[in-house]
């Protein structure tokens, strides 16, 4: 039940993170979470495209991973690296999880690159969320609550169970509009 709840948390989560995007230029600093209403039709569809996989693929993979009475030891981040993967597939939308201040369970969680130990400081200092362009993709890193309960694997020698923060990166394919000097 509690792996239910938790599998949920992560999912809202990156839904709200998904809607981030807004057509405006990403800010330096942000403040808040800002959800602009999509321009067109087709950014609206776009977004109601992306959102349904995203939830389809995340309830088939409850099902199978937390509903399954001979095995359901698998942890929700791993099992959501499966819709991670479809989303890819699909959709050209990247996602991984990253450390921000606990400890490395996957060293494939660590930052990689500039954009990502940026991230990581601007979310252990509390930011809402960070994100920029790189050549022509959308990066967002926003934060994943860990609260006391999981911190038992994701900060195993603590000295307090006040919540910590891990990320979830997002990299997605950005149609860059170009003035008439730039063709």
């Amino acid at each position: 039940m509690k792996y239910r709840f938790t599998a949920i948390g992560l999912l809202l989560a990156f839904g709200f993170s998904l809607l981030a995007v807004s057509a405006d230029e990403p800010t330096g600093e942000p403040t808040a979470m800002e959800v602009a209403a999509p321009a067109t039709l087709s950014e609206a569809r776009s977004r109601a495209t992306l959102l349904h996989e995203t939830l389809h693929g995340t309830l088939q993979v409850v099902h199978r991973d937390f509903f399954d009475e001979d095995d359901s030891h698998t942890i929700p981040s791993a099992s959501l690296e499966d819709v991670f993967e479809a989303l890819a597939d699909s959709f050209q939308v990247d996602l991984k999880w990253l450390v921000v201040n606990t400890d490395i369970v996957n060293v494939d969680h660590r930052p990689e690159d500039a954009f990502e130990r940026a991230a990581v400081k601007a979310l252990a200092a509390g930011k809402p969320y960070f994100d920029g362009v790189e050549g022509d993709r959308y990066r967002f890193a926003g934060p994943i609550r860990l609260a006391s309960q999981c911190l038992k694997c994701h900060v195993k020698h603590r000295t307090s169970t006040h919540n910590r923060t891990a990320g979830l990166l997002i990299s997605m394919p950005l149609k860059l509009e170009h003035s008439p000097s730039q063709r």
